[in-house]
Order: C-alpha cells, then structure tokens, then sequence
C-alpha cells in the first residue's frame, strides 16, 4: 500500500505531538488504528485525516451486519430525517483517485437499504480537480478517505447528489482547486477531511479558495489532539471537531464527550471571525461545531480498493461530511457564512460537556464545557436547526 501524510500541528499555547507513519496507534480502550495517510506533509501540502482500525474487534461481524456505526445509528443520535436533501450536493474533496469509489459506494448503499447513487441515475458524479474525467494517480491511502467520505454523505443525506472532484495531489493549491470546481459545478455544501500546517501563506495564499459565501464549507479539525491544522483554522469555513458517540439511557438515548484526537485551538494567523466570541483567543478558534470521530466508537464503511471490504473508521474525517451533509438537509441557503448560524442557534445543538483532548491549563481551548470549547465547539446537531 502506498501510504501518504498526516500532520500533527502546533498551536499558539502548545505543540500537539505528531504520529507516527503507518504503526499502530493504542488507544485507551485497547482498540489499534492506522493512519489512512501516513507521512509529515511538506509545507503547502495536506493529509487526511481518517483513521483506520485494525483490532480484530473492528471485523468481528456478519456479512449482513457490517461493525461501526450505521446510518440508522447516526440519524438517531443526531435526530436526523434521512427524508430531506433532494436536489441538494454535497462535494467531496479529496486527493489522488480511488477507481472503485462508485462500485463500493453501490455496496455500502444496498448493504444499508439506501437508494441507489449512481452515474447513470444522475446521482452520483466524479471529476478531477478541473471538473475533467481523466482521473489523478489512483492511493490506497486516500481512496479509504474517500470511500469513508462518501459513504457518510449517503448516512446523512441519502437524496443528496455526490459529487467527488479529486485532486491531483495533496497540495494546498490542487485540493483548494478542486475545491473551487466542486462549488463551479454547484455544489451546495463541500467537505473537506484533510489538514497540515499552518503558516503564513494560508491568509494570502490558500484562503481564496475556501471563500465561497453561500456554500457551506466544512473541514475536519485533525487526529492528533489539542493544536490547529489548516484549512480548519480559516475563517471562511465551518472547523469540524470531534466526539466519542455511545449509546446512553436519557431520553436522547446517546452520550457525547470530547474526543481526545480532535483538533483544538487557536490559529496562529487567522483573524477572528465577526460571529465568534470566546475570550482567551484573539484570532480564530478551532473547532466550531463537532460529530463522532473517535474510532472506538466509529462508523461503517466500505472499501476494497487495497482494502478487503468492510472496515470501521474514525477520526474528523468522519466528522466533516457528516455535517457538511447536515448542511444539505438544513436551510442555510442564501447565508453568506454558514459556519455562523450555530452561534445563532446554539439551542438547536447536543451541549458536549465532559472531555479533553490535551494540555492547555485546563482551558475550554481543549477541555469540554458548557457552551464553546474548542474540541466540539458549540456542540453536535440536534436535528438542523443550527445548520
């Protein structure tokens, strides 16, 4: 398999630690997980941020009851109608190509009991980052992305059109690319499950392409605990963190807490933007709302292109589409920024109180509270009425 970067970024209080290649990574429960892209990116470059798990519990199923969460356990915990989205797009943007996507995407629909999405149903679309279909050098590493990706639009927004516009490669001019195509060919919502760092090209460089008033552009806040990536810190997008999502006895029947891989933090460039108001950071704080990214309580999801099928999957790479799709269902039409309508409905999101996600002095930069924290931001949907 050839895998590809990950990133663990430093933020303005502190440095997040940085993993390590494809070596497996514990986690508190005993689950393993790899890296789907595994390499420190070069500055200008990004890498995905999903996280594959390897534990023999992760495989230990039926062929007709996949491990992970489903979509029917996603639209649960977050209240949400699989009903909406007709006529909506969600765009997935990724790097490299993952030549099965449409036929994997077809199983993992059947398998849940989906409406079929396919290129001769008009539901379904792929292109390269300049709308073309001479598709980029096929990875392994980003094709789990993307079959992780599309595959958690279809959870959310089973009416929803996907559209996948693949990159050339991981650079932060070829997905920003790409980025621009998908809003091109009208997409109404496009995520974005990459990162690496930040620097001081980001405001002058990169952030024009994630400037889209009108559409709503979502991004995952990175894997590696409390410290900002890029393109989650720019001002212009939606920064998705991450959660631990069980079942619970409340009358939610679900409980959250902050995940401790999700990104946090605040942005050593960007300027703040005029809807958020926390107090202990004077530029941009990561992240602004959050869904379930830890892979020990992750999701479903199939792929066999160097892979044998099904798989469970974490990290924010979950959490960005999931929202972006959440997006598709709500009606944040015709509202410059989208990312601000959570702070404007703050009574129509899951509060996420408890957690953490590294050292910041105990800070609501990485430590879950009432209201805004950085790991989940305001919290996770409540049905759409923030979105």
């Amino acid at each position: 398999m050839k895998f590809r970067s990950l990133l663990a970024v430093a933020a303005m209080a502190g440095a997040a630690m940085a993993m390590t290649g494809a070596a497996a990574m514990a986690q508190p429960t005993g689950v393993t997980t790899v890296h789907s892209c595994a390499a420190k990116p070069a500055p200008g470059y990004a890498a995905c941020n999903a996280l594959r798990r390897t534990d023999a519990a992760a495989r230990a199923f039926s062929p007709a009851a996949p491990s992970g969460l489903s979509p029917a356990n996603l639209d649960a915990a977050y209240k949400l109608s699989a009903s909406g989205g007709a006529g909506k797009t969600v765009a997935i943007v990724d790097a490299y190509d993952d030549p099965n996507a449409e036929k994997d995407l077809g199983t993992y629909r059947s398998t849940f009991g989906l409406p079929a999405c396919t290129t001769a149903n008009g539901c379904f679309k792929k292109v390269n980052q300049t709308g073309g279909t001479s598709y980029p050098t096929g990875d392994t590493g980003w094709s789990e992305e993307i079959s992780l990706d599309i595959d958690m639009v279809s959870a959310i927004c089973p009416q929803c059109h996907i559209l996948l516009v693949e990159a050339t490669s991981p650079s932060y001019v070829n997905l920003g690319t790409a980025v621009n195509e998908a809003v091109k060919l009208g997409a109404n919502a496009v995520s974005n499950s990459y990162g690496g760092g930040e620097s001081s090209a980001e405001t002058t460089s990169y952030d024009t392409y994630y400037n889209h008033p009108g559409v709503a552009i979502t991004v995952s806040s990175g894997d590696s605990g409390y410290g900002v990536e890029y393109p989650a810190a720019s001002r212009y997008v939606t920064a998705v963190g991450g959660t631990s999502l069980k079942t619970g006895s409340g009358t939610r029947g679900w409980t959250e807490t902050a995940w401790s891989g999700a990104g946090s933090g605040c942005s050593a460039y960007e300027a703040k933007p005029s809807w958020q108001h926390d107090t202990s950071c004077s530029r941009r704080a990561v992240a602004d709302v959050s869904a379930v990214a830890d892979p020990a309580t992750g999701v479903a999801v199939y792929d066999t292109y160097g892979e044998s099928g099904w798989l469970v999957f974490g990290g924010t790479s979950v959490a960005s589409p999931i929202i972006a799709s959440v997006y598709a269902l709500g009606s944040f039409a015709g509202t410059s920024v989208p990312a601000s309508l959570a702070y404007a409905n703050t009574g129509s999101l899951f509060d996420v109180t408890s957690g953490s996600n590294g050292s910041c002095g105990g800070t609501y930069l990485c430590t879950a509270k009432a209201g805004y924290d950085g790991p989940t931001g305001l919290g996770t949907p409540n049905g759409t009425g923030a979105f």
